[in-house]
C-alpha cells in the first residue's frame, strides 16, 4: 500500500470518526468492563447468556438489514451479529460506520447459528478506539519481511500464527521459569549497567552516568554478580534478563539478547547437564508439541541422550588427525585451502578456533555437548583434572548455533587472577578487582551455566532467524 492510499483511507475514516462523534459515538473510550477475554466467552458458551465482549473489528459481512462481524482481541476471534430492528436505525447505521481495526465494546446475548458458529447478537455497542489507518490485506512475504519486523503490531494483530508463536515464547519462559522453581533455585536481578563490562569477551555499548560523572557499561553478561551471590551464601540462583553486546546483526545474533544465567554451588558440570536436559526437553513437549522439530531428515530430536564430543576430536575430524601435530604455517595453509578467512597475526589456537567456529558448529545440527575446550577460550572455568590445557565445561550446539554454555566454576582466586590477567593483557584495567576480591572471600564449587533464550526459541520454534522470535528486533535505521 502506497503512502498516497494511506492518505485516502485515512481522510475516508476521519470523515466516518467524524459522523460517528456527531451521532454521540466518541472515537476514544475509557473502560469497558468484560465478561472475559474471547477465549474465555467461547470456553463458557452458554446458550442464551449475557456477556460484554471486546476486541478489534477485523471482517465486517454486511447483509443489509443486518451485519456478521468477526471481532479479535489478544486470546481468540468471535463473530458478533448486529440487526437493524435490534439497535433501532441510527445503532445501525452507525455500526456501519466502523472500519475494519476499529476496536469495539459489545453486549448481548450468545447464540449458535445454522452453520454451528457461537456469535454475539449486540444488543448495544461502544466505540473503543478509532483505527484511523488500516489493516495491511497481505501482511506476509519476503518482500514484506522487514516491514513485518519493524512494524511488529500489524504483523501480530494480521498474522495469528505469529502471535500464537509468541504465546509460546511466553509459555516456555514459564515452563523454564518453573523447572527452576522447583529445583529449590532463586530467581534474583543484579545490575544491567556495569563500571566494567565482564563475564565474556565482547565489546560492549557504553554509556554516560551523567551524576557520578563517569562511563558505564551496559552488561554483556552477568556472571560476575551472580557468583558475588554464591560467595554471599545463595547457594541456587537464577536470572532471566537482557545481555548487550555491541557486535552487530545477523540471522543468529541481535545486539539485545534474553539470557539465562544459573548457578548452582556444592555441584559441578553434571548438575548442569541435567538441568539443561531437562529444560530442552520439557519445553520442546509441552510448549512445542513434542521432541522433534522440523520434518523427515531435516528434523532435530532432543530426546535424550545427546551426544557428547570433546572440542579436539571434531576438529581432528574436520581438519584431520594429524591437526595438532601441524605447524602454524601449515595449519594456516590447510585452514585457506577450506576457505578461512585468516588475520595475519592470528596464532594456532585462534586458527583452530575459526575452524570451529566457521566449518565445524555450523554442522552440529542435532544436540550435541562439545566438551574440553581449550583453556585459554574460557578463562572462567575449572581446568579438567586430567588435563589442565583444558576446561571442564560444554556447549550445547543445537541446529548449527550454540544454545548453552555450562562449566565447572573457577573458585580458586589466585588462578583465577592468573587467568584473567593473561587475557586482560596490556589492558589490565579492565581486570574486576571486586569480583577477585570476593572470591578470595571463597566461593564454593559450583556449575554455572547460560541458555540463550531467543536461540533455544529458535531453534524448538523451527524459526530460521531470530528476528522471528523476538517481538521488537533491533533494525537498521530508516
Amino acid at each position: 500500500m502506497t503512502e498516497k492510499d494511506d492518505n485516502e483511507y485515512r481522510e475516508q475514516r476521519l470523515a466516518n470518526m467524524r459522523q460517528l462523534e456527531e451521532m454521540g459515538y466518541p472515537s476514544y473510550g475509557r473502560s469497558f468492563d468484560r465478561t472475559g477475554r474471547l477465549a474465555e466467552i467461547r470456553a463458557n458458551f452458554e446458550e442464551g447468556g449475557h456477556v460484554a465482549a471486546a476486541g478489534r473489528l477485523m471482517t465486517v459481512r454486511d447483509m443489509g438489514k443486518s451485519i456478521f462481524a468477526d471481532i479479535r482481541d489478544g486470546s481468540d476471534r468471535f463473530q458478533v451479529y448486529a440487526q437493524n430492528k435490534q439497535l433501532g436505525d441510527d445503532g445501525f447505521r452507525a455500526f456501519k460506520l466502523l472500519d475494519i481495526g476499529d476496536n469495539i465494546g459489545v453486549t448481548g446475548e450468545l447464540f449458535t447459528t445454522r452453520t454451528g458458529e457461537q456469535t454475539v447478537k449486540i444488543e448495544s455497542w461502544t466505540l473503543l478506539a478509532k483505527a484511523l489507518l488500516p489493516l495491511p490485506e497481505k501482511w506476509h512475504g519476503l518482500k514484506d519481511v522487514e516491514a513485518r519486523y519493524r512494524r511488529r503490531y500489524l504483523d501480530l494483530v494480521t498474522n495469528p500464527e505469529v502471535r500464537e508463536l509468541f504465546n509460546k515464547r511466553i509459555e516456555a519462559v514459564r515452563e523454564i521459569r518453573n523447572c527452576l522453581h522447583n529445583r529449590g533455585f532463586q530467581e534474583v536481578e543484579t545490575p544491567m549497567m556495569q563500571a566494567q563490562a565482564g563475564g565474556a569477551a565482547a565489546k560492549p555499548f557504553v554509556t554516560h552516568f551523567g551524576a557520578l560523572g563517569t562511563d558505564m557499561y551496559l552488561r554483556i553478561a552477568p556472571e560476575l554478580y551472580l557468583k558475588r551471590l554464591l560467595v554471599g551464601g545463595f547457594d541456587k540462583v537464577f536470572e532471566l534478563n537482557r545481555n548487550f553486546r555491541n557486535e552487530g546483526l545477523s540471522r543468529t545474533h541481535n545486539p539485545e539478547f534474553t539470557m539465562l544465567e544459573i548457578y548452582q554451588a556444592y555441584t559441578d558440570l553434571s548438575g548442569m547437564k541435567e538441568i539443561v536436559q531437562e529444560i530442552v526437553t520439557h519445553v520442546a513437549g509441552k510448549v512445542f508439541g513434542g521432541l522433534k522439530i522440523g520434518e523427515a531428515d531435516d528434523a532435530i530430536d532432543v530426546s535424550l541422550p545427546w551426544r557428547e564430543v570433546a572440542y579436539r576430536e571434531l576438529i581432528e575430524e574436520k581438519m584431520g588427525a594429524d591437526w595438532f601435530d601441524l605447524s602454524l604455517e601449515d595449519a594456516r595453509a590447510r585452514a585457506e585451502k577450506a576457505e578461512l578467512d585468516l588475520a595475519p597475526d592470528w596464532d594456532m589456537l585462534m586458527v583452530t578456533h575459526e575452524v570451529y567456529e566457521k566449518l565445524v558448529e555450523k554442522t552440529l545440527v542435532q544436540p550435541t555437548l562439545v566438551t574440553r575446550f581449550p583453556a585459554e577460550l574460557v578463562p572462567l572455568a575449572k581446568a579438567c583434572e586430567d588435563d589442565p590445557s583444558v576446561v571442564d565445561v560444554f556447549e550445547l550446539v543445537m541446529a548449527g548455533q550454540e544454545v548453552a554454555p555450562a562449566y565447572t566454576e573457577m573458585n580458586d582466586p589466585l588462578e583465577q587472577r592468573r587467568r584473567l590477567t593473561m587475557q586482560a593483557g596490556e589492558d589490565q584495567e579492565k581486570i574486576d578487582e571486586e569480583f577477585l576480591t570476593a572470591l578470595e572471600h571463597g566461593m564454593p564449587p559450583a556449575g554455572g551455566m547460560g541458555i540463550g533464550i531467543d536461540r533455544l526459541i529458535a531453534v524448538l520454534s523451527g524459526s530460521e532467524t531470530l528476528r522471528d522470535v523476538i517481538l521488537f528486533p533491533q533494525l537498521r535505521p530508516k
